[in-house]
């Protein structure tokens, strides 16, 4: 089994102990075996000096479409219903197995570079079989599965499916994917209310149960969504998702920008997870969610980047900024501290997975999730007598994190991704999106 020390690193552990200390972690094959200071194992395979490097739970990004990576740019300055129905949905219906491999391991090499090591990802209608082949090949952890949508007149016909064809190929993939213990598992993932008729919803509540499966929805994003749900449904947003048994521990709910005190109540009685997006719903106009009252209220809060054409990055050094920062004009400069916006990034992430026992602290038996940031840099100096949180939520950047490891794996080393030829990426994700483009006059409503 596989033995790799790192050494004289600064520990940012986030365990229940806020643990922070300069030490040592032995790894041995996916877990940690071993921390403390001045570990002297028998025999390693290999030892990394951290040195003036802090070590940190490798970050969750609780809301991603990575199929969406190569329409970064394409859907920018529209609100939310138009950026869907002129841009996102086209673009999506133009997919091909190709478009959809690049697309993912666009979004991956970006999010490994940045220091994520788990993503919840929902994809499109078609083709999820490559990007599950990408998330495979590039090492990330993932909770992921193929969009469902069967029910919007506004939606392309191309991403039009039957309630029967959107379940069979749903648990298709989960049989083919799904691993409870391993780091590919499968979420069913109906888009919204909007696009989804009810049989499907109260199939997927079926099946979720059935599986102890995750369900990944977007809810409450947009004034107008709710509109149109309370037209359609007769009831608000969360309402309805409890309406027909969605709403429990296994229900992670992209957003929640606009939650009245029933639906407040509800997520908090249920235990279900809620992944904020600040980005995204700042440059979509969407509002901003009421985090700080949620976190007041014991809800389970995580962060999320969204996808790339409404971001425009996957960035969590920027989500944990941002988070923390939107807040403050409106609550006050106390409302939300680094150490809160770290835990969602982190081990809040860990809990809307149901993985907090598995990943996002650094302790003993935990899988070796884990990034090792440098701030030994101009930007983010002076360091003496400064809280390291602070210094990674306010000072760093993206491009500080050296050294990436996932499942005990080391997929980035001095800022080199190992599983994947970032510069075929590059080159493949250019054509795949003038291909995409392309099919746009193609694509019918």
């Amino acid at each position: 089994m596989r033995r790799l020390l790192i050494k004289n690193a600064q520990l940012i552990t986030m365990n229940k102990q806020d643990d922070i200390f300069h030490g040592d972690v032995l790894i041995e094959g996916e877990r940690i075996k071993e921390i403390g200071t001045n570990l002297q194992p028998d025999a390693v395979d290999a030892e990394i000096d951290a040195r003036h490097q802090i070590l940190l739970p490798g970050f969750i990004h609780t809301h991603i479409h990575l199929c969406q990576t190569l329409f970064r740019g394409q859907g920018d300055d529209w609100e939310l219903m138009d950026w869907l129905k002129k841009r996102i949905w086209p673009l999506e219906a133009a997919h091909d197995e190709e478009s959809i491999y690049y697309s993912a391991m666009l979004g991956i090499g970006e999010l490994i570079k940045g220091g994520t090591t788990s993503i919840v990802d929902m994809e499109t209608v078609h083709h999820t079989d490559f990007a599950f082949q990408a998330i495979q090949k590039s090492g990330i952890r993932a909770l992921a599965g193929k969009v469902m949508m069967d029910h919007g007149e506004e939606v392309p016909k191309l991403l039009r499916e039957t309630a029967s064809a959107s379940l069979q190929e749903s648990m298709d993939l989960y049989e083919k994917w799904h691993d409870k213990d391993g780091r590919i598992q499968y979420a069913f993932s109906p888009r919204f209310v909007v696009s989804c008729s009810e049989e499907l919803l109260k199939e997927v509540a079926f099946l979720s149960e059935k599986y102890q499966v995750c369900v990944h929805t977007h809810a409450s994003e947009n004034k107008g969504e709710i509109q149109i749900v309370e037209q359609e449904r007769g009831m608000r947003n969360i309402v309805y998702l409890d309406h027909l048994g969605l709403a429990n521990e296994r229900l992670i709910l992209a957003h929640c920008v606009w939650l009245d005190e029933e639906e407040k109540k509800i997520i908090r009685d249920r235990k279900v997870k809620v992944s904020h997006c600040p980005g995204s719903n700042l440059k979509l106009a969407s509002g901003i969610a009421e985090v700080p009252d949620m976190l007041k209220s014991d809800m389970y809060v995580s962060l999320g980047a969204d996808g790339a054409p409404c971001n425009n990055n996957l960035d969590m050094f920027q989500e944990m900024k941002l988070a923390a920062l939107i807040q403050k004009p409106i609550h006050g400069p106390t409302s939300m501290k680094a150490k809160q916006v770290l835990q969602m990034a982190t081990i809040g992430g860990a809990k809307a997975l149901g993985l907090e026992h598995e990943i996002g602290s650094i302790e003993v038996g935990k899988k070796a999730d884990l990034i090792l940031v440098d701030l030994h840099k101009l930007h983010a100096f002076p360091s003496y007598d400064i809280d390291p949180i602070s210094r990674i939520v306010y000072s760093a950047y993206s491009s500080d994190v050296e050294t990436v490891i996932i499942n005990g794996e080391v997929v980035m080393e001095n800022r080199r991704l190992k599983t994947m030829d970032e510069a075929i990426i590059l080159k493949e994700a250019n054509k795949s999106s003038k291909r995409l483009i392309g099919k746009l006059p193609t694509i019918a409503y």
